[in-house]
Formats: structure tokens, sequence, C-alpha cells
């Protein structure tokens, strides 16, 4: 039940020394399941929210690290169509996607847990910046924001997105090496040169209900999602993740016991 209900997020990052995220296959393999993944909409609109976009002056430039295959970045232009566009990522494969995505804006293959030569004009440049799902995948993730800094004009809004709540077997294929609570991200994010606006959590119950199914899933979630690399997502993935597309619309805003970390964050001066 429920099978292929999760994908893999977007990677700024050097694979693990397992060398399990292998990010150039995963965006081969897992493209489809990305785009239809419940979890991927539901972040968007958390992070779109702290973004507070249509309240910012023109120009927004936005810095994304870990821009996948581009689906954030082609919603964000349908919220903001003024909007430019910087991202960075692992997979020289997910940047090609998103590349042909998105021809106006800029995609670059880098790994941030090292110092970025992203080209000159972008030094200063980013007045928001979202790191979605990615400081989970770093030895160092304090280390990683550092490097970000020279990007962000002063003022940036940061917004970050982690997993809290308990690690399954599929977020350890990927190279999980760790899930947060809001004291952890508050520090890493204080470590990396940031001041914290807010952190909380968000998406109960029904995002801690559907982590609950991909726990519970184990590794059978692995083999499912592998057998269906070279063909179209089973019908009942497909269902499964509509049904929790509808339930997370009934997520309590009142309570942050949801196991989605939400962040904004500005550079320190």
């Amino acid at each position: 039940m429920f099978r292929g209900v999760t994908a893999p997020p977007s990677p700024a990052a050097a694979p693990t020394p397992s060398g399990a995220d292998d990010w150039e296959s995963h965006w081969t393999s897992y493209a489809e399941a990305a785009a239809l993944n419940p979890a991927q909409t539901y972040r968007r609109k958390l992070v779109f929210e702290l973004l507070a976009l249509a309240a910012a002056p023109p120009p927004a430039r936005i810095f994304e690290v870990g821009s996948g295959q581009g689906d954030f970045a082609r919603d964000l232009l349908g919220e903001c169509p003024s909007a430019e566009l910087l991202g960075v990522d692992l997979s020289a494969t997910g940047v090609a996607i998103a590349q042909r995505k998105l021809p106006s804006g800029a995609f670059f293959q880098r790994d941030l847990t090292r110092p970025a030569d992203l080209p000159e004009k972008f030094r200063g440049w980013a007045t928001h910046a979202v790191c979605s799902e990615v400081l989970e995948h770093v030895d160092d993730p304090a280390g990683m924001l550092r490097n970000l800094k020279p990007y962000l004009a002063p003022g940036c809004r940061l917004v970050v997105t982690v997993p809290g709540g308990p690690m399954s077997a599929f977020d350890r294929h990927i190279g999980h090496r760790r899930h947060f609570t809001p004291e952890l991200l508050g520090g890493v994010l204080r470590d990396g040169g940031f001041d914290v606006e807010l952190i909380r959590g968000a998406g109960f119950p029904f995002f801690n209900l559907y982590r609950l199914v991909v726990v519970a899933r184990g590794r059978a979630l692995i083999k499912d999602v592998s057998a269906s690399e070279h063909a179209e997502l089973p019908r009942a993935a497909r269902l499964a993740m509509r049904a929790f597309d509808w339930l997370f619309r009934l997520n309590s805003a009142a309570t942050q016991r949801g196991w989605q970390l939400v962040a904004r964050a500005i550079p320190r001066e």
C-alpha cells in the first residue's frame, strides 16, 4: 500500500561515503515521483508564505539551494512572474532538466559544502534564498550556510525547510544524516551566520501521518521506488499521493507539532 509515496529532495551537497544518494541516478529515475510528491507541494506552500514575495520591492532575486529539476522555480515564477532565478544543485542531471524547463533562469552544478565559484555578478545578488530539504544531507550544515552568504544581499530573507520526526529506511537510503528539532535547526542557522526570525513545526496531523506511512513501509519502499524506475508510477501510488495532497490542506496552523520544520532567517552583518 502507498507505493512510491515519497521521492528524493534536491541536494546541493556531496553524496554519502556509501554512495547511496547517487543524485545523477535519482533525478533520472525519480523525476516523475518527485514532481507528483504531495510533500513537495506542501513545502512549496510553506516556503511561498515565508518568502512573502508579494510584499517585497521589485526586483525579487531568488537563490535556490538544491534546485533539483526546477519544479519549485517553475511554481515560483507562477506566483511572481517578474522574479529572477538562480539555482544550484549537485546533480548535473537535475540542473539540465531545470534549465530546459526555465530557460530564463540561471542554473549551475556546484557542491556547496565547498566555497562556491559562481559568476561574480551573483555576489551580493539574492534578495531571497531558499534551502529546502538540503541540510539533512550535509555533514556540516552550518558550514554550507556560510558558503551561501557571499551571494546574499544585506537583509536577504532565507527560508529553510528540513525534516523532523523519525527517520525512515528510505531517508537513510537517500543520504539523510539527521532529522532536526527546532532547537537543532536554530543552532545550525546561528552557527552559519544567520539571525533567526522564526522556526516552527508544520503539518500536524496529516503530514505526520504521511511520514509514519513512509517509516512503516521500511525497506520495502526502496524496492518499490527502484522497481518503478523505468515505468510509470503504479495507479495505487498516484491515488495515495492525491489523497495526501488533499489531506495536507486540512493540516492545523494552530499547533507546531508537525514534523515538517520551516524557518526564516537573515544573514548576520
